[in-house]
């Protein structure tokens, strides 16, 4: 059999382990030290802005962290995309809130300025502000933020951005992860960079930064006891796992721009195959990582469907992926509010994501490819 093709593996870069080697031989294994403190210093360096970064143990925590910070509490109800992995979402339920999810656009498959807005003033009128709105940046492309936080400002809702794929992109020259209230960074083994597991709680104040790591490090009062007048979490980074992060950041352009190369790829792999559409920024204002490089296929034209082609990729040891399913789709959540169309079950339907690693070799390309024109001829 050949040999696997996953859809996104991690990419060491070389550096990681001088990283990690330092903090052994100094000891430094513990939920803090120069690697934690030097990886947040190299995160907010690179996302500008002069945002505050606290590294913790997932992007999901990260996520729950920020819903607290902003007040969510149960009885409460949050606005969340739908189409999303279910981490966006499950924090919510955490706090013992109710997720209220929202369509999706075409230009950007995130959320719908639109729906929104219908949400929150459907939300309001009975009697229901919503808390939070998390909007994600799918695949790393940017979402339509300058509408969205019109919106929320519009109505005094603070915005919380789910940038776990998007760590390199850009919305009219500003990062992702830097508009909302807080931003929320991953670094799980198939990001665009990776400390194996690991996220980022992306703060505009030292006061936000500095709540979320008291309450990430079990909520320990200032006493020579152990006193505890908050519910704490057990949420922070290792120093260890925040030395890989510090080799990642070293390669982080390098993994942007070969990413960006598989999408320059697939766009020229599929110029020629009328029906299928290759997922891209809709203008210059948007600058997307390409985290992973999407297709729609519209089986009216192609005569084929995603489905046959993730097999096709499966039968020749190639991962590929459906894209998210929406999360007001889910069971978990079937009894939660929605707003919008149909957009995002269309997506989910017609839509496949590729093989982007920034690893893959020339060889990989040219598995990928044959597979794709023996498919659709």
């Amino acid at each position: 059999m050949n040999t696997k093709i996953w859809l996104s593996s991690p990419h060491m870069g070389g550096t990681e382990l001088k990283y990690v080697h330092e903090a052994f031989d100094a000891n430094w294994v513990a939920p803090l030290g120069p690697n934690v403190d030097g990886f947040e210093k190299d995160l907010e360096k690179f996302l500008h802005d002069d945002v505050k970064v606290a590294v913790l143990s997932a992007g999901t925590a990260a996520l729950h962290l920020a819903l607290i910070e902003c007040g969510v509490g149960y009885g409460d109800e949050v606005i969340c995309q739908s189409m999303t992995f279910s981490a966006s979402a499950n924090p919510i339920a955490y706090c013992g809130a109710t997720p209220v999810f929202i369509d999706s656009e075409k230009d950007t498959w995130n959320m719908c300025p639109v729906a929104l807005e219908e949400a929150v003033q459907d939300r309001i009128s009975k009697g229901k502000k919503p808390k939070a709105v998390i909007v994600v940046h799918l695949y790393g492309m940017p979402a339509k933020m300058a509408e969205i936080t019109a919106i929320a400002d519009k109505y005094q809702i603070p915005v919380i951005e789910d940038a776990a794929e998007a760590l390199g992109s850009t919305y009219k020259g500003k990062a992702c992860g830097t508009f909302g209230r807080f931003g929320i960074l991953s670094f799980n083994g198939n990001k665009i960079i990776t400390t194996s597991g690991g996220g980022a709680l992306v703060c505009h104040n030292q006061e936000d930064k500095d709540k979320a790591v008291f309450l990430s490090t079990q909520a320990r009062d200032n006493a020579p006891h152990y006193q505890h007048s908050h519910i704490g979490y057990n949420y922070r980074m290792s120093n260890i796992v925040a030395g890989i992060g510090r080799g990642q950041m070293e390669v982080l352009n390098d993994r942007v721009e070969a990413r960006r190369k598989m999408h320059d790829f697939y766009v020229g792999v599929f110029n020629n195959i009328e029906g299928v559409e290759v997922f891209t920024e809709p203008t210059e204002e948007f600058y997307s990582n390409h985290w992973l490089s999407a297709i729609v296929i519209d089986e009216r034209i192609t005569g084929k469907n995603r489905e046959g082609l993730r097999l096709a990729f499966l039968e020749d040891n190639i991962e590929s992926r459906p894209l998210w399913k929406p999360m007001h789709l889910q069971p978990v959540f079937a009894e939660a509010p929605y707003y919008g169309t149909d957009v995002a079950e269309k997506l989910f339907d017609d839509g496949l994501c590729l093989p982007s690693g920034s690893n893959l070799s020339d060889e990989d390309r040219i598995r990928i490819e044959n597979v794709i024109k023996d498919f659709f001829q």
